[in-house]
């Protein structure tokens, strides 16, 4: 073989080589994006209980005007939140609203005991819980699709490709601080 032929060989496999890590990382881009759009579709759903929370809370209302006031808030969050722009900050504005509403209903509950008997309240419970468990679920695919994309970009020779070429920034993960804060245990790395 001639040493132009075996050059030419080593440039198209180079070549082949940056072309492929260039699609590998877009490809987990739009992976991540799609996962992140996951996410704000859950979270869009609980627009969809919401009213039925306000007419229940509005029961209470001259009592629970705050309980009003934080279903508010969680809906201003929720329409804030965009799935064209990852913003794991507004997700956690949300989600702090959407505890802050959790923690007024249990109080509610505790002063109306009616209203825990109230077959609508249990209905929005049991709806709640379940639009949380779905979020929590969109939410960890998402941080598996970054974690992916970060390596993606950052481990050699993607990370020289990347560099060269594709110019994509290493994303963040969503961080429940709220939650966080509630563990001991504090990873050393």
């Amino acid at each position: 073989m001639s040493p132009i032929a075996l050059a030419l060989i080593i440039a198209a496999v180079v070549i082949l080589a940056v072309v492929l890590i260039h699609n590998g990382i877009i490809g987990r881009l739009n992976a991540t994006q799609r996962a992140w759009s996951d996410v704000i579709a859950q979270e869009r759903q609980k627009n969809k209980i919401l009213p039925a929370l306000e007419e229940v809370a509005g029961q209470y209302a001259s009592h629970e005007k705050g309980l009003l006031e934080k279903v508010t808030a969680l809906r201003s969050a929720l329409a804030d939140l965009s799935s064209d722009t990852i913003d794991t900050k507004g997700l956690a504005k949300a989600e702090g609203q959407m505890s802050d509403l959790l923690r007024g209903l249990n109080l509610t509950v505790e002063a109306y005991p009616e209203l825990k008997a109230n077959e609508t309240y249990g209905k929005l419970m049991r709806e709640i819980t379940e639009q949380q468990e779905n979020i929590g679920a969109a939410i960890r695919i998402f941080n598996r699709n970054v974690e992916r994309f970060n390596n993606g970009i950052e481990i050699f020779p993607n990370s020289l490709v990347n560099g060269l070429f594709t110019r994509k920034h290493r994303l963040d993960t969503f961080d429940d601080s709220e939650a966080a804060a509630g563990i001991e245990y504090k990873p050393n790395f």
